[in-house]
Order: C-alpha cells, then sequence, then structure tokens
C-alpha cells in the first residue's frame, strides 16, 4: 500500500477548512453552557486514546507509521484496540470536534464527518485489506468483535 497523503495531512487540511468555513459562515455561530468544558474533556479523551493507542504500539514494536501497515508485527486486540480498530484515528476526530466548538461553529461537524468518511476511504480500508492478509482469520474476527471507529 502506498498512501501519498499521510493522515496527519488530512487531519491539519479538515482543521483549516474549519477555520476558513467559521471565518466565512458566520451564521452558524453557536454557544452553549459548558462548551469549553465538553471541548476540554474532548481534547483530553483525544490525548489518553491517542497515548495509550502509541503506547500499545511501542511496547510491541510494531510500527506507527500508518503508510506501511505491511510492517505491522501484531495484531493489536487489548486495550484501547478492544473498543476501537482505529484509536489514533478516532483521536484526531475528537481533536476536530474539540476545535469545531472552539470556533462555534454549527457547520464544522460536517466537515468532521467529511474527515471520517476521507479517512475510511483512503487510510482504513487499504490498511484493513494489507491487515486481512497478514492476519487473516484473527483480524477477520477481530473486525467482528470491534468497531472500525468506535
Amino acid at each position: 500500500m502506498q498512501l501519498r497523503i499521510p493522515p496527519v495531512v488530512i487531519f491539519l487540511f479538515t482543521a483549516c477548512c474549519m477555520y476558513v468555513l467559521e471565518e466565512l459562515l458566520p451564521v452558524g455561530y453557536f454557544d452553549f453552557f459548558g462548551r469549553r468544558y465538553l471541548m476540554a474533556a474532548l481534547l483530553l479523551l483525544a490525548l489518553i486514546l491517542g497515548l495509550a493507542a502509541l503506547g500499545q504500539f511501542f511496547r510491541t514494536g510494531t510500527t506507527i507509521d500508518p503508510r506501511k501497515p505491511d510492517r505491522t508485527q501484531v495484531l493489536e486486540t487489548k486495550g484501547v484496540y478492544s473498543f476501537s480498530r482505529n484509536p489514533m484515528y478516532l483521536a484526531l476526530l475528537l481533536v476536530l470536534l474539540a476545535w469545531g466548538l472552539w470556533l462555534g461553529n454549527a457547520f464544522n461537524t460536517l466537515l468532521a464527518a467529511g474527515f471520517v468518511s476521507v479517512m475510511n476511504k483512503i487510510q482504513i480500508v487499504p490498511e484493513e485489506k494489507v491487515l486481512l492478509q497478514k492476519f487473516g482469520k484473527n483480524y477477520s474476527q477481530y473486525c467482528i468483535k470491534v468497531r472500525r471507529w468506535f
């Protein structure tokens, strides 16, 4: 699998688009009690998920490079991987949702949904094909038990 656009670039592009949308479309502005608390909770959850997922990869010595899933040494199924097959991407999504709350434009949720769609199509599905070839039945059973995002 040769990924041309790293996931972090897609994440940063989406975040920039969210900012531009907020600047150009102020009619979507919203505010509510606890908005900043929700934003902080999303960021904290993203940090916990992301660090836990990275930690598991480092402990098992498997690659964290999303462009080279064929270098994966171990099929992670425990810890944060027991409830999300993609906790690192989920962490990025949570950061985008928190960013959308910070910006306060309701239309940014559409861009966050677009991030999920793009990640599914150009990153996750190709990754899953490689992992299925590499881990076979174990990966297939894992996919049945654990959802892609959450």
